[in-house]
């Protein structure tokens, strides 16, 4: 089949044969060429032309191409519509080459091995992630080919290490093929990252990066991983750090779901940062200062020392104001350092970004020289740890000049005085151009003709030009005609074709000789970049802990304590993100009080009220404190909590077509199966997903189950005020409301929470807020009063409408064995040990029965 073919397609579908799941770039001259279905599919996506050409066939083939030069721009589209892209290069001189020109894959960029471009963000992580399973474990091992880092941990479950990938937000998950359609769905719908294979999991070549992990899992899929890598970037990558270990015990665990309901790096409407914790907290000065902010929210601590180790810091920081204010605007002058690395590791670093180096390192003296000054041990500590790497930094500000051009191929790059033979090449080709401009001097005034110059052209070189005009003031003989043109006469002399040859050579020499002298000095920076490395980690956590003590000045927060024994005490505590959008002085503050013995508050209130956000800003609180930040409150105690659980909004989960109820049950069940005492649980409305009835048993039946047998820190609000008694049986729960007013026929939320049980509801006045006709309002007001007026009488449909009546229609006389049937059910039951919930729906049952027996209309 293939021989019908011209030798050039042979090739392009040998090569194409082993990355079919990639857009195969096929260079030809100075183009990226694409044929058959490559083309058909990225002239839609690129909005490009197909075209066609003789391939050999009877038909001719589809083709599409971009420009090598701006082939940039083409590849990050494709890549971002999820799509691989396999650059084959030309690897001969096409007037050396004997037959079809040498070609081959020389990298495959996928979504998440991107190192530059517009997908990648300056403060956020670009990871790819290897996924294994073995038995009932599974372990993921994620990377940022960008820095190098790579983190690893093992799970006991699929949905626990699905969350922990959403959380990194992977851009492509690596497996070895064999997970179920039905895991895929998953993984794609959950994640919306790529699915890849990499059969090879041979550690050896990968053992130095591997000594810190113990798990055979996690070995085999980290080794899976930088297989993958390498096999698509064919190249070293020396900045590759060795993977760590971690276990997810050892920080807060909040899942997928809760990071969402509490917004913590992205809102739930327009997924965006703005409005989430991680906007309201972003005062850092540099990238990868962002990068490990969120990975710090993204992980709050377990260990108290720990905590309060990055508190101290905070608060010694805090203390000085004027120092802090100093190294906040010298780590602005501080580039990416751990991308930096990652590009030279890679190869495509440029003159400038080596002085962006330059620059960097420039500023970690300053930096030292600032932290010392400020008392506090730890920051001393910080300081110590900063290491300039000066041998570097002389050795670029030796090289490089202060503005280099953005190629490395075209000279202009090193300083005069570096390297003794290009400063001759330099010599000899600024001499030579001065000898073309003194000659053109000299020509004028021997010849008479003003308007004569000296040129040069890629084709011809260096040549004397005069106008058509001027031709007769020319001695006969004095130059040697090259070229005619229509207005004039271009010439040489031996003399000048003698300097053009020396001029030439000592360009080209010149430019050769400084790319050489480039690589050399990358390769230099390389033997760095472990030091580097090590170095943007201490800038990072400088970074990020000034910050908190930026956000923590301004905003009034307050150093959290720790206790004990479970006890949380908030005083005038406020949700930060909230308080941040409104006027500050609009927003009202609320306590939360919960010692040893007050596990659970059982909040009522009208909706709009504010329960979510208190219910939120107890949780983003906790999550501050754990992260080593002041808290938004005028006091705080707290328990250090081991996972957050929230249940708070609904929304059907669409990629599995799961309703918002069952959404809403999932998340409960996954709250209640894995909470511990100490956790914190937020329950929002349990239970409205489905009918009143079986909404209040459920949430009754999980209060009782998290006060009885988990004993969680709950918060747990609701419309069923029927529930507000469960505070008389069970004595770790307490009853508060967010208070309303009514004036004037109109509802005004104090927002404010106090003990004790909501007296009302207020939801005809919140549907008059939201501007339903005055004809609803009027009509739900009529039938309010009505229900409130027989609420204790039971109601029959009668002709399509509700409606009451105050007496029970006669019962027809039961048969005697109907009868002593429903004896023998009362008698059964024990009305002492009944809730009063289940008291009623036991009444509610007998009374459904008795009616159905006697054919009374329901």
């Amino acid at each position: 089949m293939m021989a019908q073919y011209t030798p050039m397609i042979q090739q392009y579908l040998r090569v194409k044969a082993d990355y079919e799941d990639a857009f195969l770039f096929f260079r030809l001259g100075d183009f990226y060429e694409m044929f058959f279905d490559d083309a058909l599919k990225a002239s839609q996506i690129l909005e490009i032309t197909l075209t066609s050409r003789d391939g050999g066939s009877e038909d001719r083939i589809p083709m599409c191409g971009v420009p090598y030069h701006s082939a940039k721009g083409y590849i990050e589209r494709l890549i971002e519509a999820g799509h691989k892209v396999a650059i084959c290069e030309q690897r001969e001189d096409p007037k050396q080459a004997k037959g079809v020109i040498k070609r081959e894959v020389v990298q495959v960029i996928t979504p998440g091995t991107m190192m530059e471009g517009a997908g990648i963000q300056e403060k956020e992580n670009h990871y790819l992630a290897s996924f294994e399973r073995s038995g009932s474990e599974y372990a993921i091992a994620a990377a940022d080919l960008t820095t190098g880092e790579c983190r690893t941990a093992v799970f006991q479950s699929f949905d626990g290490a699905l969350h922990e990938l959403a959380a990194y937000g992977v851009k492509e998950v690596i497996t070895n093929g064999t997970w179920t359609e039905n895991e895929i769905k998953q993984m794609i719908g959950r994640l919306g990252a790529v699915i890849s294979v990499e059969e090879n999991t041979d550690e050896f070549e990968f053992d130095a990066l591997m000594t810190k992990l113990t798990h055979s899992l996690l070995r085999k899929g980290t080794a899976r991983l930088y297989h993958y890598l390498h096999r698509t970037q064919k190249r070293n990558l020396d900045h590759l750090q060795p993977a760590e270990q971690y276990e997810i015990r050892d920080y807060m665990n909040i899942d997928y779901f809760s990071k969402r309901n509490l917004e913590l790096t992205e809102t739930i409407r327009s997924k965006g940062r703005k409005g989430s914790l991680l906007w309201l907290l972003d005062e850092t000065k540099t990238a990868m200062g962002g990068r490990l902010l969120k990975q710090w929210i993204d992980r709050p601590l377990l260990n108290e020392a720990d905590i309060n180790r990055r508190l101290d810091i905070v608060e010694t920081f805090m203390a000085n104001f004027f120092e802090r204010e100093e190294l906040r605007e010298q780590l602005k002058e501080v580039y990416d350092l751990e991308r930096l690395a990652g590009r030279v590791a890679f190869g495509n670093v440029n003159a400038r970004d080596l002085v962006q180096l330059k620059k960097s390192l420039g500023q970690i003296p300053l930096l030292t020289n600032l932290l010392k000054k400020i008392n506090g041990d730890e920051v001393q500590q910080l300081a110590d740890k900063l290491d300039p790497c000066t041998e570097l930094y002389d050795l670029l500000d030796r090289a490089l000049i202060h503005e280099p051009p953005i190629s490395v191929k075209e000279g202009g790059m090193i300083k005069d005085g570096f390297h003794t033979q290009l400063d001759e090449y330099r010599d000899a080709a600024r001499n030579g151009k001065q000898w073309i401009a003194e000659l053109e001097k000299e020509e004028r005034e021997k010849t008479g003709i003003k308007s004569l110059k000296i040129g040069y052209n890629r084709i011809f070189g260096y040549y004397i030009e005069v106008t058509k005009a001027n031709l007769h003031f020319l001695e006969e003989g004095r130059y040697e005609r090259k070229q005619t043109l229509a207005n004039c006469e271009r010439f040489v002399t031996p003399e000048l074709k003698e300097k053009e040859t020396l001029i030439l050579e000592a360009n080209d020499q010149m430019m050769e000789l400084e790319y050489e002298l480039f690589s050399q000095l990358r390769e230099k920076v390389k033997e760095f970049i472990s030091r580097l490395q090590h170095l943007a980690r201490t800038v990072s956590e400088i970074d990020v802990l000034q910050c908190f003590a930026a956000i923590s000045e301004s905003r009034r927060f307050v150093r959290p304590v720790f206790s004990q024994d479970r006890t949380m005490i908030i005083e005038e505590g406020r949700h930060p993100v909230v308080e941040k959008v409104m006027d500050a002085q609009l927003f009202v503050p609320n306590n939360c009080l919960m010692g040893p013995e007050r596990d659970m508050l059982l909040i009522t209130g009208p909706n709009m009220s504010g329960k979510s956000t208190y219910m939120r800003q107890t949780a983003l609180i906790s999550i501050l404190a754990q992260i080593g930040c002041y808290v938004p409150a005028e006091k705080a105690i707290l328990p250090i909590f081991d996972q957050i659980f929230t249940r708070i909004g609904a929304a059907d989960d669409l990629v599995s077509g799961q309703s918002t109820f069952m959404v809403e049950m999932l998340e409960a069940k996954h709250a209640i199966v894995n909470a511990t005492d100490r956790s914190l649980i937020l329950f929002d409305e349990i239970g409205r997903g489905t009918s009143t009835y079986d909404g209040m048993a459920l949430a009754q039946a999980m209060i009782e189950y998290i006060h009885t047998n988990i004993k969680a820190k709950t918060l747990f609000s609701t419309h069923y005020h029927e529930l507000t008694v469960l505070d008389q049986s069970l004595t770790h729960v307490q009853n508060v409301h967010v208070t309303a007013a009514e004036q004037n026929g109109k509802v005004v939320f104090l927002h404010k929470v106090k003990d004790g049980a909501a007296d009302k509801s207020y939801g005809i006045h919140v549907a008059q807020l939201a501007g339903l006709p005055e004809d609803v309002i009027a009509r739900a007001d009529e039938l309010l009063h009505s229900l409130e007026n027989k609420k204790d009488k039971p109601a029959v449909v009668n002709e399509g409408q509700l409606s009451f009546f105050d007496e029970p229609e006669p019962v027809k006389e039961t048969a005697p064995k109907e009868e002593q049937s429903l004896i023998s059910t009362l008698l059964s039951y024990d009305i002492m040990e009944m809730t009063p919930l289940e008291a009623m729906n036991t009444l509610y049952a007998l009374q459904k029965s008795v009616k159905n027996r006697n054919g009374v209309k329901r």
